[in-house]
């Protein structure tokens, strides 16, 4: 009898107030609690049990159905986050599987929160008690498929399975056609790090020969200029004086805490508005047209 697994036993007999007893071949009793039942059985009935260990690790049955059993790929939730354990994951018995510390990235920062989702199968630890670890490329290239041509350009789901600073590797949801498709986003095409398990809107940027694709975070960059040159002409008409000590000459660091953009993206948003005559600049300043100080005015 191993942990992880769906066996199919008789029932022995009914134990008050524990609940039944199932007989293996070799004569070991599994206990089948009276809250592991899905349906009214009786002793001689035969049925198809999952099994796995109590909390004082003797081996019991259930009758739910697991989301994945021993040796089998899932998406499980985040139920809870444990500091130095690891991550509890739901596993569709009433009870979490664990996703051990040491599964996780070095950086907290990238460690799954409640709520997040992470791709883990089944295996037992060195007890033989059941845990889960994080699936890897090699096992959702089993599942993936190769990205549509018709995927240029559009916006999908996407989830982290593998967190890095260098890059993001996520596996982009494939919806009615199937599993998903791999994908990475560069560290130039994300604004933060991207934690493991964490659901995010990716745009296709390039789809490679071998099917997997490069994705980004940005729209592309004449839309992404155009929403710029917006957000940043609202800003300029909110204030009173219709100007702002932001210029092409502002640091990048002081125009990512105010816009949240990059320096590249404010240059080629204010290029846009000069060209249409919205704005004009006058060393270190960008102001509205028509409000500049008077001695600058023609």
């Amino acid at each position: 009898m191993i942990a992880g697994t769906i066996v199919t036993l008789p029932i022995d007999r009914e134990v008050s107030p524990f609940g039944y007893f199932l007989r293996t071949e070799g004569g070991q009793d599994i206990l089948l609690h009276y809250t592991e039942l899905t349906r009214e059985v009786k002793p001689g009935e035969v049925i198809d049990v999952f099994l796995y260990f109590d909390t004082e690790d003797r081996l019991a049955a259930t009758m739910k159905k697991p989301y994945l059993t021993l040796g089998e790929m899932a998406l499980l939730e985040v139920a809870d986050v444990h500091p130095r354990l690891g991550c509890f994951l739901e596993m569709g018995l009433g009870r979490q599987l664990l996703l051990p510390i040491r599964e996780l990235p070095e950086y907290k920062e990238l460690h799954p929160r409640v709520g997040d989702q992470v791709f883990v199968i089944m295996e037992h630890d060195k007890q033989g008690r059941l845990k889960a670890k994080l699936a890897g490329e090699q096992d959702l290239a089993v599942k993936a498929f190769h990205a549509p041509t018709t995927w240029m350009n559009e916006w999908h789901e996407a989830i982290v399975y593998k967190p890095l600073q260098m890059g993001t590797f996520v596996l982009v949801e494939g919806g009615v056609l199937g599993f998903g498709a791999i994908g990475m986003i560069h560290a130039s095409e994300r604004n933060r790090l991207l934690r493991l398990g964490e659901r995010i809107r990716v745009r296709v940027a390039h789809i490679r020969e071998d099917g997997r694709v490069n994705l980004s975070l940005a729209p592309r960059k004449e839309i992404g200029r155009n929403e710029d040159a917006d957000r940043i002409l609202a800003y300029l008409e909110e204030r009173p004086s219709g100007s702002m000590p932001y210029s092409d000459a502002t640091p990048p660091e002081v125009i990512k805490q105010r816009f949240d953009i990059s320096k590249a993206a404010f240059k080629r948003a204010l290029g846009k508005l000069m060209k249409e005559g919205k704005i004009t600049q006058k060393e270190s300043w960008t102001y509205l047209k028509g409000r500049e100080p008077e001695s600058d005015r023609k």
